[in-house]
């Protein structure tokens, strides 16, 4: 087990691709924090989430938007755990809206949760981790989930993409500033991911066609393909890889930019 008696907390890990990151994390040993959004039926979701899980873990509420939530997520798993050594910041929102059409709230909430969320998760977490470092002990993993669309534009969506381009740079600024700390830093930019949020997309055979055409591996990842990438990074094997984003996307990326 890769990660045994590591402690990692997950955002936005009660559903898709945060789900599929901490059902693998636990299954290597990692004791889980699952992150989720407070309301609805998240709360027993991330609960029976957790309680299937082969080694201890904790479901833990915070808007990631919010600092004094999120400085009480982290403060929460460092009680029951006593350090925390993996952040995965998967929590994530998209609105779909022609470019003329969205608004300042519609921006601003994409944003708050996809960049702002993200750095703040990071900040908090990684303060948590050079205040328990010890010696030459590794001080942590910062694994951040951007998409295939910081570089490949996505119309309707550009407040989406916006936030994925300055997450890949803000985590390239971080992995630079916390090297000394020996804090990794990475990013996994998914593609087409059959989760939740491409439902829609699914379930229709004409919006299927056309997204399988852009893809030269001719389907859509799973879940575990990205958190088969998330247990590399977060494990000591990625000690000396910082800086760097992989692309979770049969293809896709490499298939756009050939145009």
């Amino acid at each position: 087990m890769r990660l045994k008696d590591k402690v990692a907390l997950i955002t936005g890990a009660n559903s898709g691709i945060g789900r599929g990151i901490a059902e693998r994390f636990a299954r290597e040993g990692a004791h889980v924090a699952v992150n989720y959004l407070p309301g609805g039926n998240r709360e027993a979701d991330a609960e029976a989430e957790v309680q299937a899980f082969p080694t201890a873990a904790l479901a833990v509420p915070a808007d990631v938007s919010n600092r004094a939530e999120v400085e009480a997520m982290v403060k929460a798993v460092v009680a029951k755990f006593g350090r925390l050594d993996i952040c995965v910041n998967n929590a994530g929102i998209e609105i779909n809206k022609p470019f003329l059409e969205a608004t300042d709230a519609e921006w601003a909430k994409v944003l708050g949760v996809n960049l702002f969320g993200s750095y703040l998760v990071a900040q908090v977490c990684a303060k948590q981790m050079v205040a328990q470092r010890k010696g030459d002990d590794l001080g942590g993993k910062l694994i951040f989930i951007s998409s295939v669309h910081e570089d490949i534009p996505f119309p309707g969506y550009t407040a989406y993409c916006a936030s994925k381009g300055g997450v890949r740079m803000m985590m390239r600024n971080i992995a630079m500033e916390l090297a000394p700390y020996k804090i990794n830093a990475n990013n996994i930019a998914p593609g087409a991911i059959a989760t939740p949020i491409n439902q829609k997309v699914l379930n229709d055979p004409a919006s299927m066609k056309n997204a399988l055409s852009e893809i030269p591996w001719g389907r859509f990842g799973r879940p575990d393909e990205v958190a088969s990438v998330a247990v590399f990074l977060a494990s000591d094997e990625a000690e000396y890889v910082t800086g760097s984003t992989y692309y979770v996307d049969g293809g896709l990326t490499q298939q756009v930019t050939l145009y």
